[in-house]
């Protein structure tokens, strides 16, 4: 039974009902969760300012030239960013000269003297570190020490969530087609809330680090399942924009994050407060159906026609027999099982040169759209200013990206919204690099149009993909794009950490890639207007309308410089 034929029962049922609504509004409530915990490592991570803490007991503390008694207040006293030390008198009277990473002993000296120009004795901070708490109480660094030779532990929790969040799209998506959309919701999200409140109890790094891989492994799941979901369950008069939007919610997590950050500053708590978020969801599973397409696609039409009567009771439509209505004896016994299909792999992406050239192109533009949309999330943190307004509106500004995205797509086409979101991020990195950093609110505002406009390719290139190619090979194209996406994901916290060698780096990356594909871009059809192809020859037809209306294009102008000879 081809899918096409269940459009029919939207026709009869409405394409989004109150049925429809209910369904659509809780999963996509519970993708909030998903837009949390992928960027919730941004304040648990954060890096505050630390000194080695003294051997012994304090009495004195001399800081820049003043003297203080304990040494927890040196950071009141801190004003740049430039290299500094503490010097503390012990009650036994040894005098330490304290370093971020490195802590001195004085030899020969009794009193506090900062032109101290004698024999040091180098020790490591064995004893631990102090940090500055004035913004954070306590992160998973603070927790654990993982500041100078450990700091590297502190930079792989980000690039290690990413790498779960690639396998979770490998295992959930194959597993949705196997058991069903509706388990793969149910277990993905209970292992949310599950591995979310296990990450904010763990003792000691490495616990710590395997809860949040296993948080990465079922967000992802959800987030891949969930798109197939409300997309199987709403008509196509609304599909596109159902489908978009779904990003939007992924925003709003974004922005949870960021208020929520703001208010509670204890890693452990705020943990636990954003796990939260998704017991709404549990509460309300139990109303949520499997879908009529993997019902009918693994032949249990009684439970498909269950579903169909609740959906036209909900919608206050008259129901409609699935057999009737699309002429077929659905329960007879060749349509109890599912039919069998040619397999198609990977190697079918590149089934001759021209598809092979459009594979690549839309490979490279999954890669800088998820490398350019967690760099420029990830990066906010660092702008200036407010750093949890700076992530808020990173967030906020994604929102009119998607309807920007619905209302130009279906009237100026996918390829020039994409040409123009990839080369309109590529020029905000290219001011991002001119504007002096003291001038932070522009620095921001430029950033907030580079995330809309990467925000745009992000919300397009799911929907682009699959109008690119033919039905068997569909699945397979949107799957290996989305890998190449994460790729972008894990590669995007270290492009952050090339900024130690220029300010800039991350921009400069993501605008040469973004600039490049948006150039590349203008290679592939259009697919507005189009129907969807179903085989390789409908497939590679849109190239030749492409070319035939280059053609076209081409003898309008050689016209007009006739007609103005």
């Amino acid at each position: 039974m081809e899918s096409g034929h269940l459009e029919i029962i939207f026709d009869r049922l409405g394409h989004f009902g109150r049925y429809q609504i209910f369904i659509y509004f809780t999963c996509a409530f519970q993708n909030i969760s998903c837009g949390i915990h992928y960027l919730a490592s941004v304040f648990m991570t954060v890096l505050p300012k630390h000194t080695c803490r003294p051997p012994g007991k304090v009495r004195q503390v001399l800081f820049q030239n003043t003297s203080i008694w304990r040494l927890e207040d040196v950071w009141t006293l801190f004003t740049s960013q430039e290299e500094y030390h503490v010097v503390v008198l012990q009650e036994d009277g040894e005098v330490w000269e304290l370093k971020s990473c490195h802590r001195y002993r004085w030899e020969n000296v009794s009193l506090l003297n900062d032109d101290y120009n004698g024999i040091k004795s180098s020790f490591p901070c064995l004893d631990g570190y102090i940090y500055d708490n004035s913004k954070w109480y306590s992160t998973v660094v603070t927790q654990w020490d993982l500041v100078c030779n450990r700091e590297w532990f502190a930079r792989l929790i980000q690039p290690t969530f990413m790498f779960g969040v690639l396998l979770g799209a490998l295992i959930f998506g194959y597993l949705s087609d196997r058991v069903g959309r509706r388990m793969v919701l149910l277990s993905t999200s209970m292992g949310m809330y599950v591995f979310g409140i296990a990450a904010a109890f763990m003792l000691d790094y490495y616990s710590f680090m395997l809860a949040r891989f296993l948080l990465a492994i079922v967000s992802s799941g959800y987030l891949v399942v969930v798109f197939v979901y409300v997309t199987e369950f709403v008509g196509r008069k609304i599909r596109t924009w159902a489908s978009v939007q779904v990003h939007s919610f992924f925003a709003l997590g974004t922005m949870v994050v960021a208020v929520t950050g703001y208010f509670v500053r204890t890693w452990w708590s705020y943990q636990l407060i954003l796990s939260s978020v998704t017991i709404p969801f549990i509460f309300c599973f139990w109303a949520l159906p499997e879908t009529p397409f993997w019902l009918l696609s693994e032949g249990r039409h009684e439970e498909a026609q269950a579903v169909v009567d609740t959906m036209a009771k909900w919608n206050r439509a008259s129901t409609c027999k699935l057999s009737e209505l699309l002429s077929l004896d659905v329960y007879s016994p060749v349509h109890n099982k599912p039919s069998e299909v040619q397999g198609y792999n990977l190697s079918d992406l590149f089934y001759n040169w021209s598809i092979g050239t459009r594979t690549l192109i839309v490979w490279l533009i999954w890669f800088t759209g998820c490398l350019g949309f967690y760099s420029f999330s990830l990066s906010s943190v660092n702008l200036g200013g407010n750093e949890y307004l700076n992530l808020f509106l990173m967030g906020a500004v994604e929102i009119p990206a998607y309807i920007f995205v619905c209302l130009g797509m279906d009237t100026l086409g996918r390829r020039a919204i994409l040409t123009f979101s990839l080369l309109s991020c590529a020029v905000s990195c290219g001011l991002i690099m001119l504007i002096p950093r003291i001038f932070y609110h522009w620095v921001m505002l430029t950033s907030m149009v580079g995330k809309f406009a990467i925000g745009s390719v992000f919300g397009l290139i799911y929907l682009y993909t699959a109008e690119l190619y033919p039905t068997m090979i569909r699945t397979q194209a949107i799957g290996s794009g989305s890998m190449v996406s994460r790729a972008g994901s894990i590669i995007a916290p270290f492009s952050l950490y090339l900024s130690g060698i220029w300010t800039f780096m991350p921009q400069l990356l993501v605008g040469i890639l973004a600039l490049v594909s948006g150039i590349l871009t203008l290679k592939l059809p259009e697919t507005l207007g189009q129907p969807l192809a179903t085989t390789w020859e409908e497939a590679m037809k849109l190239d030749a309308e492409k070319k035939q209306q280059s053609r076209f294009y081409s003898f309008l102008e050689r016209g007009r410089e006739g007609e103005r000879q």
